[in-house]
């Protein structure tokens, strides 16, 4: 499909915004977008062999052709589109123009809309279309729309507004006690060892960190905050996406409180999210070398672009040995998506990311009782299932992972590994100065960066890309064998048993 000397970009159709248009954006406003290129050669012999490369290597084998940048800023200025900043190893140009100047570059018409929390918002729909003589070499244009794209996948204690210091749950747990209940390595803080954790909204404050780890008996980690694309350390309330990001850090931070913890802050959109990742894992700064991710949507929400982008850039990670672990999802089977039919989570669902399903623990002192598939309700339960998108990985071929429910499709299974996440057997966390219980996948997602960082310095190396060698090695987890994830219409969705299943992978791991 053409519009002039344009072709649409592959991958970029975009649905409509279910919501009414309110009007015209101002098409003077100034906004920004993030044009990712191709690399100058492929990356999957690397990857097949499984070493890990430096930043600097990476940038000369991995990164963008300069070539190729300048061919996407010529056509820019044509536009009047102005160069914002060049990152060879992200693949990233980040470009700023007026609204009516990048309709015009882009072939889009924006629209004003308001989105279903009540906010402002700018949406688009059908192709984005650039130059033929690009086709080849831009790979997503980020930014244009700016709907949400993600939540978090935290899950708070039901009914509780909060439980007073001197509270007591009888089935929850601090990080400190769960990593005793799970084995990780004693004598292992994370020294040496960056934890990059995106945030995609929220933010945490000093005083309640100082607070948390001195109530743990350990020294609170640094932690520091980078501002990506203007999103910013933003607390507010305890009921908020703050949840989100102390959870994230004080349960990474106290497995690994010898770690550094830098905390991406992110706008919650295609750009933002995608900028926030690529910044983490290029940051020839900080080089973390374990990523949390406690935020997704369901694969359905995704444009092709947006999965496939993230998905280069998660085998970049993997090339750089730095481990990527995302949480699979808290809505069960249909990943919180009406209509009947069943859902992975994603960024989880990408074969190059450690999926963190959920689990519900009991123990008796540091003795595990039980720990089955957690699954409370339809809003409640593990995500897990086979992907719809991403083809079934050779690391996989021998896991028994079944088609997809619905569709038959060979894919990805999800996930890879489990952990503590009911929020009935959750997490003692101090947020907004009220200490909480709160469960999630998104817990089990920052308790395995911290385990791997603290791994990462036993080993004196990163662990990188673990997936094929859990996958080789099974019993280096501990398998989780009873329970179900079945909340889509019917009851469809799967069951635990003996050896890889789509509610808890592998099962609970603490050693590699």
């Amino acid at each position: 499909m053409k519009t002039l000397d344009k072709v649409a970009l592959a991958g970029s159709y975009k649905k409509a915004h279910k919501g009414e248009t309110t009007a015209k954006v101002n098409r003077r406003q100034f906004i920004d977008v993030t044009v990712r290129v191709r690399r100058k050669k492929s990356i999957e012999a690397h990857l097949g062999e499984g070493k890990q490369i430096g930043h600097a290597d990476y940038e000369k084998e991995f990164g963008a052709a300069q070539k190729d940048v300048d061919q996407v800023e010529a056509f820019a200025h044509q536009y009047k589109l102005k160069t914002v900043e060049v990152s060879l190893p992200r693949r990233s140009v980040i470009l700023r123009g007026s609204v009516a100047n990048m309709e015009a570059a882009f072939g889009v018409s924006l629209a004003k809309a308001v989105d279903s929390h009540g906010d402002d918002i700018r949406v688009r729909k059908g192709d984005i279309f650039i130059p033929e003589s690009l086709a080849d070499i831009i790979e997503g244009v980020f930014g244009l729309d700016n709907r949400k794209v993600a939540r978090p996948m935290f899950k708070a204690l039901d009914g509780q507004g909060g439980i007073s210091p001197s509270a007591k749950v009888s089935n929850s747990f601090t990080p400190t006690r769960l990593a005793q209940i799970y084995g990780f390595p004693a004598g292992f803080n994370g020294k040496g060892q960056t934890i990059a954790i995106i945030e995609l909204g929220g933010g945490y404050r000093t005083k309640d960190l100082t607070a948390y780890f001195k109530g743990l008996g350990i020294k609170k980690p640094s932690v520091k905050a980078i501002s990506v694309d203007g999103g910013k350390n933003k607390p507010s309330t305890a009921d908020s996406a703050d949840g989100e990001v102390m959870l994230d850090i004080e349960v990474a931070g106290a497995v690994a409180s010898g770690a550094k913890i830098v905390v991406y802050f992110c706008t919650n959109t295609d750009k933002g999210f995608l900028d926030a990742i690529t910044k983490a894992v290029h940051d020839g700064t900080h080089k973390p070398s374990v990523v949390s991710i406690s935020w997704g949507g369901a694969e359905v929400a995704w444009t092709a672009q947006s999965l496939n982008t993230y998905n280069e850039a998660f085998k970049g990670a993997a090339a750089l040995g730095v481990t990527i672990c995302a949480a699979a999802g808290d809505n069960g089977s249909s990943d919180g998506i009406k209509g009947g039919d069943v859902h992975v989570d994603f960024p989880a669902s990408s074969p190059y990311v450690l999926a963190c399903g959920g689990t519900s623990l009991k123990a008796n002192g540091n003795a595990i009782t039980s720990e089955t598939v957690w699954d409370d309700s339809v809003s409640s339960a593990t995500g897990g299932g086979v992907s719809n998108v991403f083809p079934l990985p050779d690391y996989q071929k021998n896991a028994n992972v079944p088609k997809a429910i619905g569709t038959n499709n060979v894919g990805r299974g999800v996930p890879d590994v489990a952990g503590n996440a009911d929020p009935n057997t959750g997490y003692v966390v101090l947020v907004d100065g009220q200490q909480m219980v709160i469960g999630g996948t998104s817990a089990v997602a920052p308790l395995y960066a911290g385990l791997l960082a603290c791994l990462n310095q036993q080993s004196g190396k990163w662990a990188g890309f673990i997936n094929p060698k859990l996958y080789a090695n099974p019993s280096l987890c501990r398998d989780i064998t009873s329970g179900n994830n079945r909340t889509a219409d019917g009851n469809k969705g799967y069951d635990a048993g003996a050896g890889w299943d789509a509610c808890t992978g592998l099962g609970v791991f603490n050693k590699l």
